[in-house]
């Protein structure tokens, strides 16, 4: 562990400290939010036992405050003299937002971000590769994290594959960072190239940016191309990056921001508290405990997640998650929620036949959907298009998601490769 004594703190202990927080950032969104002000009206003297008496907060409602005079939004609470960085989220669900940080905020996203990247097992004095072009956006923050730790940081970027394998086989890299959909890419790469991915210096393979790093098969796909372990980690833009690491028990990932950032679990539909015990489902909630710049209370993340709470080997303590899919891409079939992500690791577990590649196509507008539900399979390279592997695989989905479906399988390399995340679905 980076930081023993915390992330092994009994969960009981954590939550009267985050409580003790909580009520001091309550205090400061009174006095500094005007969004906040508005938004809570008279609920006074609520602690995190009461925290879902509390309004939600919409992405979109903060969308809404913004102005070409105020583009941060009215949910700002620090000085410009306070601010001493602005990030941009991705835009990947709309309108980018820019998210402020404080000198304390920065620390506190570096610290979290560390412990969560730690709980892989990268050790001071090792190298890693990272992959993204992060810089403009929230996740360059977590770059910093690998300083934190004391690695030796080797930043490459997307967009030039070569270059990256290429400092794998000279550099010798323990670990190496990336998505989920570009370490698949590598695998498929490397192996049309002779390319010796598996016999390569790394050990451990850090997946974050998008679900996937978790689904059983999808994994199990990854560790077999590389010949490393395999862990995820998980942020959320407007909170903070890297929030969440996976430790080697691969059991679900750990709350690195402990004592920075307080999780929930809402029912999506209703708004509905759900307790955080082992085994439940539904959408994650983050509140802010120490923020100053731009505080959020009971985000809703649209990450929808399944717990953990059973202890883990590692000694780390409190609940951990596993990232099932988006809300916003979640389809609901005759009342059966169904996740893209979900799908695909149904399918990986069909290799060699399969590439792993998948796509969703959705007949109609919105989110609920008559059966059967188009899926197109990519084939493996060589393998042809036997009816009746389609026929297993359509079983297989009805089996495990309860949902019928219309399989396509087409030709290897049909669908679009990323070295960045993957689209799931196509309308």
């Amino acid at each position: 562990m980076l930081e023993p004594e915390l992330e092994s703190r009994p969960w009981e202990e954590q939550l009267a400290l985050d409580d003790e927080a909580f009520r001091v950032q309550l205090a400061y969104l009174r006095e500094r939010s005007r969004f906040y002000r508005e938004k809570l009206g008279g609920h006074d003297d609520v602690g995190l036992a009461e925290i879902a008496r509390l309004p939600l907060t919409e992405k979109d409602e903060l969308r809404a405050t913004r102005t070409p005079e105020k583009p941060i939004g009215a949910h700002l609470c620090a000085a410009p003299s306070e601010i001493v960085r602005i990030y941009s989220t991705s835009g990947t669900t709309g309108t980018p937002s820019y998210v402020p940080l404080t000198a304390d905020d920065l620390e506190n996203w570096v610290a979290g971000s560390a412990r969560s990247y730690a709980a892989s097992g990268v050790a001071a004095g090792q190298r890693i590769v990272s992959t993204y072009n992060a810089g403009p956006f929230v996740a360059g923050a977590a770059l910093a994290a690998f300083d934190r730790i004391g690695l030796c940081h080797i930043p490459v970027g997307t967009g030039n594959t070569e270059r990256l394998v290429r400092a794998v086989e000279l550099l010798r890299p323990e670990a190496v960072v990336l998505t989920p959909s570009y370490a698949a890419h590598l695998v498929e790469w490397a192996a049309e190239r002779d390319v010796d991915l598996r016999g390569s210096s790394v050990e451990r393979v850090l997946v974050a940016g998008e679900p996937g790093g978790g689904e059983p098969a999808f994994r199990a796909r990854l560790e077999e191309g590389w010949g490393a372990r395999v862990t995820e980690a998980m942020g959320v833009g407007d909170i903070g990056v890297s929030l969440w690491g996976e430790c080697e028990e691969q059991d679900g990932m750990h709350l690195g921001a402990r004592g920075l950032v307080h999780a929930e679990l809402i029912e999506p539909d209703t708004g509905a508290a759900l307790a955080l015990e082992d085994g439940a489902t539904g959408e994650l909630v983050l509140t802010h405990l120490r923020h100053r710049a731009a505080p959020l209370l009971r985000f809703r993340t649209r990450d929808h997640v399944r717990v953990r709470t059973s202890p883990c080997a590692c000694g780390r303590t409190g609940p951990r998650i596993r990232c099932i899919g988006r809300t916003d891409d979640m389809l609901i079939v005759r009342g059966v929620n169904v996740f893209p992500s979900a799908v695909r690791d149904v399918v990986s577990a069909f290799g060699p036949e399969v590439s792993g590649h998948v796509l969703v196509r959705p007949q109609a507008p919105g989110v609920k959907q008559e059966p059967p539900l188009p899926v197109v399979v990519e084939l493996a390279r060589d393998t042809t298009g036997d009816p009746l592997l389609a026929q297993a695989v359509r079983e297989r989905i009805r089996d495990v998601l309860v949902v019928q479906t219309r399989v396509e399988l087409v030709p290897w390399g049909t669908l679009r490769r990323s070295e960045y995340k993957s689209t799931l679905v196509e309308r």
